[in-house]
């Protein structure tokens, strides 16, 4: 990297996005930055990731500056996933993940990761879609994937670096995207804030 610093801050919690970072050898201070993650009426997927990007972004950045941080770059991300227009959040329940992960049964879906970096009043925003095909499911491969726990922490109901990705049988885009931080799009921005990679 050029600059001399390969710190920057993450307005996430997401241990998927910290490793990323981390794999592409930037050190990381977590800021906590809680916003809401409602959609809003008429909202489509990538204004949504976007605007919440942003949000995210604006709301580390206060902290960081409430807290007489360093001034650095910081990262702020979001990923959702949607078919047919409609937004699929994490799920609520057992019930919400089956319900998910039968919609997506056989057919494709885009998963959407809205990447936001903030320096000072500085913001830029990228947004990665990628297609994800499943493989037709069982009731009964559904069900054993929901016992795993897995599904309860993730927009559309599953990880494609964890045991779903056995569901995948076609993927057009970003794998790193789907996991919820692509990593062209966030070298392409950091590139912009003087970060070089590799």
């Amino acid at each position: 990297m050029s600059t001399n610093d390969s710190r920057i801050y993450l307005a996430s919690g997401s241990p998927r996005r910290r490793e990323i970072l981390e794999g592409m050898g930037l050190s990381l201070e977590r800021i906590h930055a809680e916003i809401d993650e409602s959609v809003l009426p008429g909202e489509d997927a990538i204004t949504y990731t976007e605007r919440l990007a942003r949000e995210k972004a604006a709301a580390g950045w206060e902290v960081v500056q409430r807290c007489g941080l360093p001034e650095r770059p910081l990262l702020a991300a979001d990923t959702t996933v949607v078919q047919d227009g409609e937004i699929f959040g994490k799920p609520v329940d057992a019930a919400d993940a089956r319900r998910m992960l039968l919609a997506f049964a056989g057919r494709s879906h885009q998963a959407v990761t809205s990447v936001a970096v903030r320096q000072g009043d500085h913001v830029e925003v990228r947004t990665s879609v990628t297609d994800v095909t499943f493989k037709p499911l069982s009731e009964a491969e559904i069900q054993r994937y929901i016992d795993s726990g897995e599904p309860f922490d993730k927009a559309g109901a599953y990880g494609i670096q964890g045991r779903a990705a056995v569901f995948v049988s076609r993927i057009e885009g970003s794998f790193t995207g789907v996991m919820g931080l692509p990593v062209y799009d966030t070298a392409q921005i950091l590139g912009n804030f003087g970060y070089q990679f590799p």
